[in-house]
């Protein structure tokens, strides 16, 4: 009988985590679609994943400091580093959104 309490109590736990669990794992999915589509937005000038053509005038962004990232996207915000046109563009992200594309491309291999 206590065998079968315990393994009908496993079950009923296993039940009602099984939900969270997927909404976890959703969630995760959601959020790495959101990174991709975020860092996209950066793919016309600094090509797919950060990578930029070599020999070319802008910045490849992979495998760049998470710290250095956030610090040239914020000059380029206030208007202390200048720029053509990454001032307007930087303008347009959150601080959250900043880090998070300096995370994404700090992950990425040079």
């Amino acid at each position: 009988m206590k065998t079968t309490h315990a393994i009908t109590t496993a079950l009923a736990l296993c039940a009602l985590l099984a939900p969270t669990l997927s909404q976890a794992q959703n969630a995760t999915a959601q959020n790495a679609l959101y990174t991709r589509s975020l860092a996209a937005t950066c793919a016309n000038c600094h090509g797919t994943d950060g990578k930029a053509i070599q020999g070319g005038s802008v910045a490849s962004l992979a495998g760049m400091d998470k710290t250095y990232f956030v610090a040239q996207l914020n000059a380029f915000k206030s208007g202390a580093r200048p720029a053509t046109v990454m001032h307007q563009i930087s303008k347009g992200y959150s601080d959250a959104q900043i880090a998070t594309l300096a995370s994404y491309f700090a992950a990425q291999k040079k």
